[in-house]
């Protein structure tokens, strides 16, 4: 018996707003694990003994977690998706010190892009496999607006998913899958060196490379350049806006991620749509 879909994205819905309150613990914690690890490499090439860090175990799951303000341990009453921040009024109930709007966002991102995709694509195998590609292009974007990283950690394995998807066709066939991956990765590359050969500095981060390459390897080769084209145009509409109205100095660079992420689940949804479109 077929779900209804009303109820299978309903379903999704909450399902996603979990998954996008685990995303905020991904966004904020990944980075710092990272830190620590570098900083423990460094030590050991120098020879030095590994820095002691507090807490001395610091997982995805360890500690557990609490306000950044007051050590407030936050329960499970208020870890409630969007409905602990609305209830806090966006507030630690310890100290009271604010709790940035972007952790509901986050979680209410989680849950309707979940709906969305279970809605478009069924409660199926592609309808899942789109829920974890969106969830994870949601992680790596606010993780590279913070830290201009985008990491092996999660760039990797969301090329590798995608080929294993697409194993079965489930978005693409495994040959557009696999040239998609290679094609993705080098467009950017030979980007790179030509703007570093042009300018004398760096463009972007070869980040950058990886998460093309496995947003090739999801949607295969034919979604490059329609990935490419509308990363651009976000990144000049976000970037003149940034400078319009916050005043941001042009000669910052910004982040690169956040535009393929956000082209990448438009040509998710909507790739074959618009390149139909265009040809006809």
């Amino acid at each position: 018996m077929t779900p209804d879909p009303v109820v299978a994205a309903a379903i999704a819905l909450v399902v996603g707003l979990c998954v996008g309150s685990f995303l905020n613990v991904v966004v904020h914690r990944l980075p710092k694990m990272m830190e620590r690890e570098w900083r423990a490499q460094c030590a050991e090439l120098r020879g030095e003994a590994v820095p002691d860090e507090n807490p001395p175990r610091y997982t995805l799951a360890v500690p557990r977690s609490a306000c950044p303000e007051c050590g407030h341990r936050i329960g499970a009453l208020e870890n409630i998706p969007i409905v602990s921040w609305l209830l806090l009024r966006g507030a630690c109930s310890g100290c009271r010190k604010p709790i940035p709007i972007r952790y509901p966002l986050v979680e209410a991102l989680g849950g309707l892009l979940a709906a969305y995709a279970v809605w478009r694509f069924g409660p199926t195998w592609k309808g899942a496999a789109a829920c974890v590609l969106l969830w994870t292009l949601v992680a790596l974007t606010f993780i590279d607006f913070d830290t201009q990283l985008l990491p092996d950690n999660l760039t990797l394995p969301l090329l590798w998913a995608g080929l294993v998807a697409n194993l079965f066709g489930v978005f693409a066939p495994l040959q557009d899958a696999v040239v998609g991956a290679i094609a993705g990765y080098l467009a950017l590359w030979v980007v790179y060196w030509l703007f570093r050969l042009i300018r004398g500095k760096e463009g972007m981060g070869y980040g950058d490379f990886k998460l093309l390459g496995a947003l090739g390897a999801w949607l295969g080769w034919q979604m490059l350049p329609l990935i490419v084209l509308l990363s651009s145009v976000v990144g000049a509409f976000i970037g003149i806006s940034l400078m319009v109205f916050k005043g941001r100095d042009h000669n910052i660079p910004l982040a690169f991620g956040p535009y393929l992420a956000i082209a990448g689940a438009i040509a998710l949804f909507f790739g074959p749509t618009i390149i139909k479109g265009w040809y006809l």
